[in-house]
C-alpha cells in the first residue's frame, strides 16, 4: 500500500493539500484497512466511511507535528480502496 501528499502553492493564496490514504478490503476480519505513511496514521474500520472518520481525526491530530507548515483547513483526505470483485447475486 502506497500513500501521498500532494501540495499545490501559487503565491500567498492556500491551495488545499491532498493526504492520499490506501485501503485493502480483509475479508478474514471484515474490515477496511488504512494507512498513510506521510502522516504516519494506520486504522481499521467495518465500513470506508468509518475508516475515513478514524484517519481523519488521526490526521488532525499529528498534523502539526509531522507537517507544521500545513494549515488545517486546506486539509483534505483521498481514499484508494482495493477490494477483490465478487460476482453478483442473482
Amino acid at each position: 500500500m502506497t500513500c501521498g501528499l500532494t501540495t499545490f502553492s501559487e503565491g500567498s493564496m492556500t491551495k488545499p493539500v491532498i493526504f492520499t490514504i490506501s485501503a485493502t478490503w480483509d475479508d478474514e476480519a471484515s474490515v477496511w484497512s488504512g494507512h498513510c505513511d506521510d502522516i504516519p496514521a494506520a486504522a481499521d474500520a467495518p465500513t470506508l466511511d468509518e475508516l475515513l472518520a478514524k484517519i481523519s481525526a488521526m490526521v488532525l491530530d499529528l498534523l502539526p507535528d509531522n507537517h507544521p507548515g500545513v494549515d488545517p483547513g486546506s486539509l483534505f483526505l483521498q481514499i484508494t480502496a482495493l477490494r477483490e470483485a465478487e460476482p453478483a447475486v442473482v
